[in-house]
Parts: structure tokens; C-alpha cells; sequence
């Protein structure tokens, strides 16, 4: 290749410009102006045409397209030519004549009438984000870009009969194939249904959603935490995060318990409290996560790394009323959730039964006392305040009647010199003040007179 036929196909000729310069009205060009006119424009062109091949090789493409032009142009704060959107490249003609060798575009003539009288274009639109409400005041609108959230009648079918969710024929063989001999004898005789496991699949928000409000729930952050606790307590579209929310709830109690993280103990509870809270959650098919939790929290022998320092016992009440709370909204002749419950505090108070015996020192007493020693009065103290959080009869019919060993249990324990078991025992013994009070003013009428022997 010659370097004439080299210059010639890498800039602008001078009668280029000419032909651009008559389009315009300049009849006459000077050759030295069209000159200087040609090396300008041929070197901002190659300028524009490297930096829109920067975008095309960014973008893993081997064709240069209009907005890689477009974008070059606004790099360089240029507006970029609007019109020009169609996919394949312009296509340019060849004409020659007159000593004149010119590539051009086809341009037909238009009638402006018809322009002024059709519709304006649409303009192409850059990537954008657009924003709407996920929730205002806890309740999701019904907008295209909301999912419909489910009903509680929806979340109890699921629980029911999961397999309504997968919508597959039940009586439809799984390979296909005839069978015979044996087999075919058996379906004859017996046919079996097996339910099929649904499988709830979180997407890429939900994942996000599910990480920030774990992370916010158990962090250092007091102001994060409040609002994923609100989040949790007001948001009705949570049933699908439901399963590993209660997971996360249950595993982390298994773990904190055992490493005696106070902190993040009270922080589940929370948790559990804002589940509960949340009016659209159906959550009894997750009670058999949440209950054992809530109870480790009451009854556990120990809760944090100092018991005679830090007070563990705010986190056993609280734990107490959420238990309370579950047994008051899901207690059903079915599940009889309450009265085992009830057996559960009562089973970890380990209480001697009573006797026929009047003084309440029969045999099985005596058995039991042995048992009752190995219990922690902080377990002691979790049983009683659970207990009384389920009523006045119940402190009735499980307490009152076990007040005396409680009592020699406490007196021993205020008598030695271990300052957590004292510090204990005192709480136990203003817990067991504060309860069985309004129970005994309601057995004994005033006045109620106690007859004293003088000596």
C-alpha cells in the first residue's frame, strides 16, 4: 500500500470539505482553509473513534456501534447526536466525478408537513432507577412491582397440605413405564401417596433482606436494631423468610447458651417478641423451634459469664411473658400447648409430690428432696416466674402447695456464704413474695388472724 492510498484512507480530504462546505452555502473554499479544515477534523474524529473502541472492547464486542459513539461524545462533555439508533452501521455510497472521489450518506427528501403532523419520536432512554413502596404504615400496596403477599388462610394451607403449592398430578408415575407382575398386583391391592417436599427458594432481595435484618438484629448497633425489629414486627411479607428466621432463632440460642452470651441471648428474645408481634405471620407450625428457645432462656442453668454481676434475670422474665404470650394465642384442644408447658416448668422446678401424709413429710417427699437439691435456684427462680406468668391458678394449684421446701431450700441458701447462690435466693424468695401475695388474699379472707401460743 502506497502512502498516498495510506493517507487517503485514514483522514479527510480536502474535497471532502469542499462538498460539506458547498451543502452549507461557502461556494468557494479556499484550498488552504479546506486543508487545515481536513487535518482538524481528521484528528478529532480518530480521537472520537479510539475512545469509542475503549467502549466496544469494554463491553466484549467485536462490532464498534452508534452508542459507543454516544458515549465517547459525552465523555468529552459533547451532546451526542440524537436520531441515530438502529443497530447496523451507517451505510456509505462511493461517487466520483468531475476529478472528485466522495463517500456519502443517502439522504432522502422529506416533506416537513409530514413530520410536523406525525407523532414526535421517543427518545432513547438511559439505565435508570426507579422507586416505589414496599410497605406505608406495615401494610404492602398492591403495586405491579409487589409480589401479593399471602394470608394467613394461604400460610395455613401450606402448612396442611404443602404439596398444593407444587401443583403436579399425585397419581402420576414418576418414570413413565408399565409395570407389571408384582408390582402391578400391589397397586392393585394398595396404593400409597407420598407427599412431596415443597421447597421455598428465597430470591436475590430476599437473601439481601434476610442478611441485613440478622446481621441489625444481633449487632452492636442499637438504632439498626430497632428498625429490623420494627421490620420484623409490621412487615407482611415475611412468611417465606419465616422457616429460617425461626432456624436462625433456634441455633443461635443453642450456641449462646452454651458460650453464656448474655447480650445476644436478650437479642433473639427480641426477635421471637417481634415475630410474635407481626399480625400477618402464621406461626404455630414453628413452635416446635421457638418454644425450646424461649424456654431454655427461663430455665437454664446458667445465662451469662458472671450470674453474680450481670442480670440475667430481666432476660427470664421477659422470656416468661413471650412463653406466656405463645401459650395465650396458640393453646388449642389439640395441642393442649398450655398444659405442657405447665408439665415442662413444673418437671424443671422438680417439685416433691404431696402425700396423704398432713405434715407433708411422707416418703415421697423425702425421695424428692434429693432431686430438688441438684436443681440451680436460677432455674428455680425461671420455673416460678413461667408459672405465674400462665395465671393465678396455676401459681394455685403448682406453687402454693410446694412453698415449704421451697422455703428450707431458700433458707439454706441465704444462710451460706456463696455469693452467687445468696444473691440468687434473694430473688427467688421476692419472686416467690411478689406471686403468691394476690393468691393467698384471695384463699384467706381478712382478717386473717393467726392464733399465737404464750409460754
Amino acid at each position: 500500500m502506497s502512502d498516498s492510498d495510506f493517507a487517503y484512507s485514514t483522514s479527510l480530504s480536502m474535497d471532502s470539505i469542499k462538498v460539506i462546505a458547498e451543502s452549507v452555502g461557502i461556494a468557494v473554499l479556499a484550498d488552504d482553509a479546506a486543508e487545515e479544515l481536513a487535518n482538524d477534523v481528521t484528528y478529532r474524529l480518530k480521537v472520537i473513534v479510539q475512545d469509542a473502541m475503549k467502549f466496544m472492547h469494554h463491553s466484549k464486542r467485536q462490532k464498534l456501534s452508534i452508542s459507543d459513539i454516544d458515549h465517547t461524545l459525552k465523555l468529552k462533555s459533547i451532546e451526542p447526536q440524537y436520531g441515530f439508533i438502529q443497530s447496523d452501521s451507517l451505510p456509505f455510497r462511493f461517487a466520483s466525478g468531475g476529478g472528485r472521489e466522495v463517500y456519502f450518506t443517502e439522504e432522502k427528501e422529506i416533506d416537513l408537513s409530514e413530520i410536523l403532523s406525525a407523532a414526535p419520536p421517543k427518545i432513547p432512554l438511559d439505565v435508570s432507577v426507579r422507586a416505589h413502596w414496599l410497605s406505608v404504615d406495615g401494610v404492602q400496596p398492591t403495586v405491579p412491582e409487589n409480589p401479593p403477599p399471602l394470608s394467613k388462610e394461604a400460610q395455613k394451607l401450606e402448612s396442611v397440605d404443602p404439596i398444593s403449592k407444587l401443583n403436579k398430578p399425585a397419581n402420576k408415575d414418576a418414570a413413565g413405564k408399565p409395570m407389571c407382575g408384582k408390582a402391578a398386583r400391589l397397586k392393585a391391592s394398595e396404593s400409597v401417596h407420598v407427599k412431596q417436599l415443597a421447597t421455598h427458594e428465597l430470591s436475590v432481595e430476599q437473601q439481601l433482606y434476610y442478611k441485613e435484618i440478622t446481621e441489625a438484629c444481633v449487632g452492636s448497633d442499637e438504632g439498626r436494631r430497632a428498625e429490623a425489629l420494627q421490620s420484623l414486627a409490621c412487615d407482611p411479607g415475611l412468611h417465606e423468610m419465616l422457616p429460617r428466621m425461626c432456624t436462625f432463632i433456634s441455633e443461635g440460642v443453642k450456641v449462646n447458651v452454651v458460650q453464656n452470651n448474655l447480650a445476644l441471648l436478650i437479642y433473639l428474645m427480641r426477635m421471637v417478641k417481634a415475630l410474635l408481634d407481626n399480625q400477618s405471620l402464621y406461626l404455630e407450625k414453628y413452635l416446635h423451634e421457638l418454644i425450646p428457645s424461649v424456654a431454655t432462656c427461663i430455665v437454664s442453668r446458667q445465662l451469662c459469664m458472671r450470674p453474680e454481676m450481670d442480670n440475667h434475670w430481666a432476660l427470664r422474665d421477659f422470656a416468661a411473658r413471650l412463653m406466656s404470650q405463645i401459650c395465650k394465642t396458640f393453646n388449642t384442644s389439640t395441642n393442649n400447648l398450655q398444659t405442657r408447658v405447665t408439665r415442662l416448668f413444673a418437671k424443671a422446678l422438680q417439685c416433691p409430690s404431696q402425700t396423704n401424709d398432713e405434715s407433708g413429710v411422707g416418703p415421697s417427699m423425702n425421695t424428692n428432696m434429693k432431686e430438688s437439691e441438684k436443681t440451680p435456684l436460677a432455674s428455680l427462680y425461671g420455673a416460678i416466674q413461667g408459672l405465674a406468668e400462665l395465671g393465678p391458678e396455676v401459681v394455685k394449684v403448682f406453687i402454693l402447695p410446694r412453698v415449704r421446701w421451697l422455703g428450707e431450700r431458700l433458707e439454706g441458701a441465704l444462710s451460706g456464704a456463696g455469693g452467687a447462690d445468696r444473691l440468687a435466693a434473694g430473688n427467688l424468695k421476692h419472686q416467690l413474695l411478689k406471686v403468691l401475695a394476690p393468691v393467698v388474699r384471695q384463699l384467706r379472707q381478712p382478717p386473717d388472724v393467726y392464733k399465737m401460743n404464750t409460754h
